[in-house]
């Protein structure tokens, strides 16, 4: 893994091992979707509405937001090993509160707090950043999220399975078991990468507006955060059109809902692949424009008539590809902004990814009421991809006209 001291695995003596990585940020991108297939079944289980239980995915991402703006600062002042260790620790009580949940209302408290998972995707990537340069570590997040993707494309075709053979509690006992292996293997494989900041906890947050005012950072993160946000809509609406419109079992949607899945694992290895040679840049350029394109034709497609699960998730799998690209280039160039605050701007510019996919899900929720067809999300996805590409020309442009 490091580029002077080899690895050895379940030795927290030398640098982890990059199966660790994948694990970590696989185990917060689990935690969101293996249970997608089962949301129709659970607001019967809870005697509810759709709306209502959907909001397990938004308040789950708005959490996931506020505690990505904290983490960041404290693993700077305090290291990146103790606080995953206990960010782990509390998601496997949070998860037992899940399944044991009398009503709604109790699920969702435990559900928000299930999100603290967050300190394994962001501090995976701030593992990677205090141990490469910016290219190099494009190139390791990419692998690090190409791993992580099997992850999501497994997880609600597993999900929609578990639910039809047992109920929806299954998926949480599967999260639980998981999370709990991640724990032994963390405690065993992660030593500490990160260089003492010296700051007290105060004086780390202070260094904030250093990263605010920078408009390089502004520009990956919003281009990350546009490129995700058609991510996050898609996970809150999504559900709906495939049981409303496309009346889909939930083995059956757990399949299609692979299809991004796929595609990011795609995009993830042309990012480990060719980023150090392409540059973070223009890697994210080229993301930003496939889903864009990926969105438009679903448009054409779904107007055209030409309406189905396959055309529907297939395009779906087109965003995926171009997400895969921009995301980890996106988040290496943040992390590269100021080097010395990589834990900080990996918590904030996650949490502003998360924080906007939270309201994107919420609006796609809100938006996809019957009658209205796939359409409501298809336009929230493609507009959200278009902003995504002008937040990427805008950083190319500033370099070249700095001569940077």
């Amino acid at each position: 893994m490091s580029d002077v001291q080899p690895v050895r695995y379940l030795d927290r003596s030398t640098p982890p091992h990059i199966s660790t990585l994948i694990l970590l940020a696989g185990i917060s991108a689990l935690s969101m979707n293996i249970f997608l297939p089962s949301l129709p079944g659970m607001t019967a289980y809870f005697d509810t509405e759709y709306r209502l239980m959907q909001l397990s995915v938004a308040i789950y991402l708005a959490m996931n937001a506020l505690l990505q703006v904290v983490v960041g600062p404290i693993s700077d002042r305090f290291g990146r090993r103790p606080i995953i260790l206990w960010g782990l620790g509390l998601y496997l009580v949070a998860t037992l509160g899940c399944i044991l949940a009398p009503n709604v209302t109790v699920f969702l408290i435990f559900r928000m707090v299930q999100a603290v998972v967050a300190v394994a995707m962001v501090l995976s990537r701030a593992v990677v950043r205090d141990m490469f340069t910016q290219d190099r570590a494009a190139s390791m997040i990419g692998y690090v999220t190409m791993g992580m993707a099997v992850v999501p494309m497994i997880g609600p075709a597993l999900g929609g399975v578990l639910e039809e053979l047992f109920d929806w509690h299954a998926n949480f006992w599967m999260l639980f078991f998981a999370g709990l292996l991640v724990f032994w293997i963390t405690w065993r494989d992660l030593g500490e990468t990160a260089i003492p900041s010296g700051n007290t906890l105060g004086q780390q947050f202070r260094e904030y507006p250093e990263l605010l005012t920078s408009p390089r950072f502004w520009g990956y993160c919003l281009a990350a955060a546009f490129g995700s946000g058609a991510f996050f809509a898609y996970l809150g609406g999504a559900p709906f059109v495939a049981s409303n419109v496309f009346n889909l079992g939930p083995a059956q949607m757990g399949l299609y809902f692979a299809a991004p899945s796929i595609g990011y694992f795609l995009g993830n290895w042309f990012t480990g692949a060719y980023a150090a040679r392409v540059g973070v840049n223009n890697m994210v350029l080229w993301g930003t424009l496939i889903a864009s394109a990926g969105m438009a034709l679903s448009l054409v497609s779904s107007y055209s008539g030409f309406s189905s699960p396959l055309s529907f998730f297939g395009f779906m799998s087109v965003v995926g590809v171009g997400n895969g690209m921009v995301i980890s280039n996106a988040t290496a160039g943040m992390l590269s902004v100021r080097p010395h605050l990589a834990g900080t701007a990996s918590g904030l510019g996650g949490a502003i990814m998360i924080g906007g996919g939270a309201g994107l899900s919420a609006l796609a929720g809100a938006l996809l009421v019957p009658g209205a067809g796939e359409f409501p999300l298809i336009w929230i996805m493609f507009i959200t991809s278009v902003l995504a590409v002008a937040s990427i020309i805008a950083v190319i442009r500033r370099e070249r006209r700095l001569g940077l």
